[in-house]
This record gives structure tokens, sequence and C-alpha cells, in this order.
């Protein structure tokens, strides 16, 4: 009989912990007091996750992400909040953000004054976080993704795509809602309350516990306040913006009426630069009260001069490697005359080579004006008198063939 008590043990000290963790696991913690704890900040007093905060594991994070956010706060996100209020001086309610990654940081960071804001692109939204359902021990398994997942975008100010696909779907915790989350922490909001939702072909708002079609697009939509105690909405979608998946999808027809709005463009792999990216780059062009981008976003050429005034700041040096064809010799001509920018954005992340340009559509009355203030269009010219007799084909030459490049 005495045997059996070191086997007894174990049975009643695992039956123990198991009941501490179904206890905690019934408990529930706000999506505010989730986004802070992920963010490494101290949830509320009576949130159920103030024991686990004094995990070292959450203590290292915490710690970390303080250091980290300082210097980008002032590195950069305090200096394009400065910049954004001397430069945006009629900011529209509704701002997108096309191929934005779960980047709500530099949105609000351009965008503070915006009550809507629509974020776009590939990656997954993934389950709403609930960190009290996370199995013992991981915690700190958990807040390594979330590092793991913001490296690029605290170093360099874009998320980089191909590590994204690994790390958005690594993981207890996943998908874009709980970077959303940490952007939401240290950008000094509050949240008030998170849902899944999906877009049907008309662009008309599902709840996500309505059964969705496969081919729904999915996202979530977020409420907060910030420091003003106004509420906001931010929406992201998990969608595809190529020409064939934005003409079959609700996407654009959920932000009709939400336009005109402000545009946010970096990073974009100047995918709005080729021909499988009209139809976005086209509603943009439409929907747009001004747009803010590096020169990965929308090609200059693609701009009508007569509707658009630019502002160009920084300095452009080009692509970087990575897109050797990409060149504007009209964005190089176009920043000669650039204002000065003191923070990075983009893939040149240095403050040294980086490139804004502010795009403000013209009011009506004035794209009149400009019309009608053009040099008038040249006449068609007469035909030219018929050569009674061309030249013998021998004595053209070789044919000659010009290229066109091919996107």
């Amino acid at each position: 009989m005495l045997c059996c008590f070191p086997k007894i043990a174990l049975v009643a000290a695992g039956l123990f912990f198991a009941s501490a963790s179904i206890a905690r696991a019934a408990e529930i913690a706000s999506a505010n007091d989730t986004a802070r704890f992920l963010a490494g900040m101290q949830p509320s007093a009576d949130s159920p996750l103030v024991p686990l905060t004094q995990d070292p594991a959450w203590q290292r994070h915490a710690r970390f992400f303080d250091s980290a956010f300082a210097q980008l706060d002032q590195r950069q996100l305090s200096r394009i909040a400065a910049w954004s209020d001397a430069n945006l001086a009629a900011p529209r309610p509704t701002m997108f953000y096309m191929f934005s990654g779960p980047d709500f940081l530099y949105a609000d960071a351009f965008f503070s004054k915006a009550s809507t804001y629509v974020l776009g692109a590939l990656e997954p939204t993934g389950p709403v976080p609930d960190v009290m359902k996370l199995p013992r021990g991981g915690t700190g398994p958990a807040l390594s993704y979330v590092e793991r997942s913001l490296g690029s975008i605290l170093s360099f100010s874009f998320f980089i795509t191909k590590e994204m696909k690994v790390d958005l779907r690594a993981g207890d915790v996943s998908g874009t809602l709980p970077i959303l989350y940490v952007f939401l922490a240290r950008s000094g909001k509050t949240i008030h309350d998170v849902g899944l939702i999906w877009l049907d072909d008309t662009g008309a708002i599902h709840g996500g516990d309505e059964a969705a079609p496969a081919h729904a697009t999915r996202g979530a939509r977020i409420t907060f306040a910030g420091n003003d105690g106004a509420e906001r909405t931010l929406y992201y979608f998990s969608t595809d913006l190529s020409n064939s998946g934005v003409s079959s999808s609700g996407f654009l027809k959920f932000c009709e009426p939400l336009a005109p709005g402000n545009s946010l463009i970096k990073s974009a792999s100047y995918l709005l630069h080729g021909g499988n990216f009209t139809v976005i780059r086209d509603w943009l062009l439409a929907n747009s009260s001004s747009i803010i981008q590096d020169d990965s976003g929308i090609p200059l050429a693609s701009y009508d001069r007569r509707k658009w005034r630019f502002f160009p700041f920084g300095r452009y040096e080009g692509p970087i490697d990575k897109f050797p064809r990409r060149y504007q010799r009209r964005y190089a001509a176009l920043f000669e005359r650039s204002q000065p920018l003191d923070f990075g954005i983009g893939y040149r992340w240095r403050t040294s080579e980086s490139n804004v340009l502010l795009s403000v559509r013209v009011a009506p009355d004035d794209a009149a004006h400009s019309e009608a203030t053009a040099e008038p269009a040249q006449q068609t010219p007469p035909p030219r008198p018929r050569r009674p007799r061309p030249p013998p084909p021998e004595l053209l030459g070789p044919p000659r063939y010009f290229w066109f490049p091919r996107y």
C-alpha cells in the first residue's frame, strides 16, 4: 500500500494544476487589457492578467518594448505626427491604407485625426487573442512570437512579407490581430470592442458568427478611443488586391461609401507599377483626396497632372536593388525641388535617403481653371502627299526594332 502514495500524490497534483488552468481559462480578460499585456504594458488593476505580469518572460518583454517603442517614437513617429500637422490642411474622416499588413502604427502617425481606418492586405486576420487560454508555460512563446513579428517594422518601418507568411501562422497567438492590439496600445488607444467580420459580394458586413462562403473577404472590426475620448473604428481585411482578386470581392464596394478619404501607401513592392494592380490603383486615384506615398506607391505617370498637386519631401535615390527596374525619371525630376524630411520611411528607411510624396487632389473649380489655361491641343496635321513611288526595299537597310518595358 505504501508504494501507491507517490502515485496518488502525482495524480492529485496533476488534478490541482488542471483545475487551476481551467479556472484561469474561465476568467475573461478584456480586449484592452489583452492588448496592453501583449504590448508589455500593465493591464488594469482588476484584470485577471495581472498575475501573469509576474512572469519573468513578460517583464523582459515589457522592458524590450519600452525601449524599442521609445526609440521608434523619438526617431520617427513623433516627427511624422509633426509633419502631418504641418502639411495636412484638411484631413478626411476616412483613411485608406492598401498593402498595409497590420500596420496601424504608421496609419495613426500620419492620420491621427481620422475616425475610420481601412487597412487591406493578404495577411490573415487570425482569431481574437485570448491570453487566458494559453497553455501552461505558453506565455513566453506567445510574447516571443509578437516580438519576432514586429522585428522589421520596429527597425525599418515596414514588414517583410516573406517572414510574415511564417510568423503570422505560428504559435498559440497568431494572425494580424495581436499585432494590431500592440500598435493600438502603444499608440495610447483604449480598445472598446473587437469582432471578426466578413464581407459578401455587395460589400455588406456580416458578423463572424454567421456562416461565411469560402470566397468571402474576412477581417476584423475594432472600435477604440484615443486621448480625446472620441470613438474611432479600425477595419482590417485580409484580401487579395490584384485585379482578379479585388474585382471578385466585395472589398471596394465596402470602401466606396467611405470615400473620398486620405490614402497611405508605403513599402508596397512597386505592385501598383505593374499591370496586375490597375483596378486598385485607379480606385485610389478616383477616391482619394490626398495620397501620401513613397516611390513604391502609385507611379507618377499614372497621375493626371491637371487634377493633382505634388509636394515632394526628402530625397529620391531610386529603388533598392531588389527592384532594379522601378526607377522613375519623372519622380527624380520632381524631387529636384523637394522640401526637407526629418524622418525615414519605406525601403530606404534612413532619413538621408527617404522620400515622401504628398499628392493633393485639386478642387473641381481649380481643375477647370487648369484645363482652361492649359495649352491648346495641337490640331491634327493634314496628310502628307503620297510619294509617287517608294524606294525599293533593298535600299531601306535592315528593319529596326523598338523595345518597350514589360510590367
